[in-house]
């Protein structure tokens, strides 16, 4: 019997008469009865069992299924329709499964669910409430998950800038990286072409003096060979003459042949002696390191770095005295009266520069002169300034000494430094980052030793003028300003 309600009806006509529910994918039989295709499918499997209407079991002479689109249409509208039936009445929708409406809420299962599905086997045994009271408890608990989801929401906003903050700084740090390989590099460029500029020059001379040598020994051997062939051709004119004609005057031609003699030409080398000798120096540098060659190229590299060092008078042994512009330090003839301040060194006569260096590379050159005794570097700005000290890496010194007639890295123990060309000026190149403090030899370009290992806190020149020695070692310690590579220096 037809349900008096409107929307019941067309509720009973949206379903299917096997699954009891809405259809899906409609399709209509020649009898005219309408099924879902998968239900009518499964009604029809086995291959002995006949095609028949399972509503009225007419039989069906061919399975010719007809899609109904517009009952597929309507069904939707009937879906529609009982949602918004349901949602008008206050409930939770409709059960898809028994299209009544959804008043309960099933906590095991955690669905809404109907009054039937409540009483059925799936249900029956659970805990059911009312689905507002169920809705009104799951809201004060969702609104009290708010609170902290707020908080970690802010705490993730808080980090997301603080990241992209850390995004910024890093590729700001990138840039400022490129930029500077960019700039050293284009400085070693225009070294490297000076370098080159020089040795073709040089080239190109030895190839004109060697020319204009070789030139004039072809000219002389030239001249040589024209008289040769003047006086054999004479001499074969000779013998075709008459007696009287032969023997005439012919003691003095016999006297030329007799004198002629062939001037050889001076030798000339034709060794590229110059490219030669570059090319293999240049070869022994890429075989072994710290040639010459590279040596050099990292000093004057090393030189793009050069900054203005003065000396810190507040650091400075009393024995000392400062010039006034604070390039200068000697040994002073007595002790001067100075305030013992925690920063001056009271037993060695030490100064350190007034610039401190926490990171970067710095380059600076010191004149020795002739003296006799001087010690150079870099060391910690929290070294001990009062009583002994040892002068080692291990304490926080990194120095070169002439001592003794000797040159020394002051290691522990320390390493005598081979050098052939005595140093008039010391350059002192710190890698902070590296790890590294090198010592050049500014008189040839050599360097000299190089320490390595791993920096921590604030750094400091260091200079040590050394005794006077009756005089002989009177002379002070210069800071020398450095000359300007090509392409200016990349500084601090």
């Amino acid at each position: 019997m037809a349900a008096e309600n409107p929307l019941e009806s067309l509720q009973e006509e949206a379903t299917c008469p096997v699954c009891l529910e809405y259809f899906t994918d409609p399709v209509t039989l020649e009898c005219g009865h309408n099924f879902c295709r998968a239900c009518i499918a499964q009604c029809w499997e086995g291959p002995d069992t006949a095609a028949s209407c399972p509503q009225c079991r007419e039989t069906v002479q061919q399975r010719n299924l007809r899609p109904n689109r517009q009952l597929g249409n309507m069904v939707e509208i009937a879906k529609r329709l009982s949602f918004q039936a349901a949602k008008g009445a206050g409930g939770g929708g409709v059960c898809g499964k028994h299209q009544e409406t959804l008043k309960l809420f099933c906590e095991e299962d955690q669905t809404s669910v109907c009054v039937v599905c409540h009483l059925s086997r799936a249900h029956r045994a659970h805990r059911v409430v009312p689905i507002e009271e169920a809705a009104q408890e799951y809201k004060v608990k969702l609104q009290g998950a708010l609170g902290p989801l707020r908080k970690e929401l802010q705490e993730a906003l808080a980090l997301r800038s603080k990241e992209k903050k850390k995004t910024t700084e890093w590729q700001g740090k990138v840039k400022n990286k490129r930029e500077m390989i960019a700039g050293e590099f284009n400085k070693l460029h225009t070294l490297l072409r000076e370098e080159e500029q020089l040795l073709l020059q040089s080239l190109e001379e030895e190839e004109r003096e060697t020319l204009q040598s070789l030139q004039e020994n072809v000219t002389k051997l030239s001249r040589q060979s024209s008289s040769l062939q003047q006086l054999i051709t004479e001499i074969e004119d000779k013998c075709q003459q008459p007696v009287t004609e032969l023997l005439k005057d012919v003691k003095s031609t016999l006297s030329r042949s007799e004198n002629v003699k062939l001037q050889e030409p001076e030798a000339v080398s034709t060794d590229l002696k110059n490219v030669y000798k570059i090319s293999l120096d240049m070869r022994e540098a890429l075989e072994r390191f710290g040639g010459k060659p590279q040596a050099q190229l990292r000093w004057r590299t090393a030189q793009l770095y050069a900054v203005d060092v003065t000396l810190d008078p507040d650091t400075a042994h009393p024995d000392l005295v400062l010039s006034e512009d604070r390039k200068r330090v000697r040994r002073g003839d007595r002790r001067q009266d100075l305030p013992d301040k925690p920063e001056r060194f009271d037993k060695y006569p030490i100064v350190l520069g007034a610039e401190r260096f926490a990171g970067g590379r710095r380059y600076w050159e010191v004149g020795v002169g002739d003296k006799t005794g001087w010690e150079l570097g870099v060391c910690r700005e929290s070294v001990s300034r009062k009583g002994k000290v040892t002068h080692t890496p291990e304490d926080g010194f990194w120095t070169v000494r002439l001592w003794d007639g000797g040159y020394e890295a002051l290691t522990s123990p320390p390493t005598p430094l081979p050098v052939s060309v005595r140093p008039c000026r010391v350059g002192i190149f710190l890698d902070y980052e590296a790890g590294e403090v090198l010592f050049y030899n500014v008189t040839d370009g050599s360097r000299l030793f190089t320490f390595t290992g791993t920096f921590s806190g604030t750094l400091r020149p260091y200079f040590y003028p050394g005794l006077n020695a009756g005089g002989r070692n009177a002379a002070p310690l210069i800071i020398c300003p450095v000359p300007a590579p090509a392409g200016g220096n990349l500084g601090p």
